[in-house]
């Protein structure tokens, strides 16, 4: 007792202000500096009954409760509102020990599971699945009734012509501008004189890797990458693309004026689904007839473009969904979702690549969507268009695929060629295979 003292003592005189500060009178910061050997003296003597409090088995003398966790502010020292004077400030540890519990209404309570019994697992979706390839089988039923070969014809129009060809090309009408591309199958000598040919606003040369125009010979004055363009009163841009189309197919005019009337005979909402529909010239004509319409394609100039063209169109208005994506996994998808179409075309390359790297193999993927297109059909379908260009096969190829595909679904196959007929000699030009089932 008499060392505590003595150490109580000697603390005292070193918290004694300097000899000097006496005789000068009180500093600054004399006063501060005898309150703070006060409160360490009154530190050390709490601390020392507390501890021989505990040794005699006692209870400890109790903290202030740290009331800064209510959101009172603290003062300058860092003491809360109800901390003493010269009282020890709690640490973390003993903030986290002396936290309020959470109330009862931010407890999330958990059911008691009964003993014996375990909670069902939750399903899982397989990553897979999606990947896994489609597993097809043939389809029981009597196949449809059968219409070939037909030959769907488009004739010179004031929209469009062909006028010439031979020598492995032709000689178009597109609106205002008269055209020269490359075509293989042109192996015959040309009609017309070439001062007729010599009188083309453009031509495709291929003879260099530039984009857009680049590949384009303009004879006369220069050209604008895109003009109007119109057909059957629905405008539109042609456009001098790299790979020579210029945003039309002319051909498919008959497979467009064949859907509109199916559109209007219905006489009740139906459903369109146009896929790898490039420009979105049969999404107009369905549009405008009076369907409801879903436009995909893969690449998304090529729906800019479309949409380009639906505003030209003066349809804006009218129920169109624009969709950047493979073909392959969108028909997947809606097969999932339960989506149903009654009209649904597809017009695939032989050879292609979705916006993510998907690969479209003709010859590998097609049966596939073919199978696909059938089964999101409504329950009162119209039609499914199928039509395959630039392939090494015969229209009985894809006729025997889409009979074998609506099988016990009743109708009528209809399969054969799309051609343009010249202007010039009347020769027919074979642009594309088709196959197309329709209900009725």
């Amino acid at each position: 007792m008499a060392r505590a003292v003595f150490r109580s003592v000697a603390m005292m005189k070193c918290v004694q202000p300097h000899r000097s500060t006496m005789l000068r009178g009180p500093g600054p910061y004399a006063k501060s500096s005898a309150k703070r050997g006060a409160s360490f003296l009154k530190f050390t003597r709490d601390k020392r009954r507390d501890k021989s409090g505990r040794q005699q088995g006692g209870a400890s003398t109790p903290r202030a409760p740290d009331k800064r966790r209510d959101g009172k502010p603290a003062d300058k020292a860092g003491r809360g509102p109800e901390q003493k004077r010269g009282q020890r400030p709690e640490t973390k540890a003993e903030r986290f020990e002396n936290r309020p519990a959470k109330s009862p209404e931010h407890r999330t309570a958990r059911p008691p599971e009964p003993r014996g019994e375990h909670r069902p697992a939750e399903p899982q979706l397989d990553p897979k699945a999606e990947t896994a390839p489609r597993v097809l089988t043939r389809r029981v039923g009597a196949l449809p009734a059968e219409k070939l070969p037909l030959i769907l014809e488009v004739a010179p129009n004031a929209d469009y012509a062909l006028l010439d060809s031979g020598n492995g090309q032709k000689l178009e009408q597109y609106g205002p501008y008269r055209i020269v591309r490359p075509e293989g199958q042109a192996i015959w000598q040309p009609a017309l004189p070439v001062k007729d040919w010599n009188q083309a606003d453009a031509i495709f040369t291929g003879d260099t890797d530039e984009e857009g125009l680049g590949r384009w010979r303009f004879p006369g004055q220069p050209l604008g990458e895109t003009w109007p363009m119109k057909h059957d009163g629905i405008d539109y841009l042609g456009r001098f693309t790299s790979f020579r189309h210029v945003g039309v197919f002319p051909e498919q005019a008959s497979h467009w004026d064949h859907m509109a009337g199916l559109i209007e005979s219905a006489r009740r909402p139906v459903k369109v689904l146009n896929l790898f529909g490039y420009t979105g010239l049969a999404s107009l004509v369905a549009a405008r007839a009076g369907a409801e319409v879903t436009h995909v394609d893969a690449s998304k100039k090529a729906i800019g473009w479309a949409r380009e063209n639906q505003e030209m169109a003066g349809l804006g208005n009218k129920p169109i969904r624009w969709i950047v994506e493979d073909a392959m996994k969108f028909a997947e998808r809606e097969e999932r979702r339960g989506s149903r179409y009654d009209i649904i075309l597809f017009d695939p390359p032989a050879y292609g690549r979705g916006p993510k790297g998907e690969v479209w193999q003709l010859f590998e993927h097609l049966p596939a969507l073919t199978d696909i297109c059938r089964s999101i059909l409504t329950p009162k379908p119209l039609a499914v268009v199928l039509t395959a260009y630039s392939i090494r096969a015969s229209f009985f190829a894809i006729h025997a695929l889409m009979r074998d595909t609506f099988a016990g679904m009743g109708g009528c196959v209809e399969s054969g060629e799309l051609i343009i007929r010249e202007q010039s000699a009347g020769r027919a030009l074979s642009t594309s295979l088709f196959s197309r089932w329709v209900a009725k």
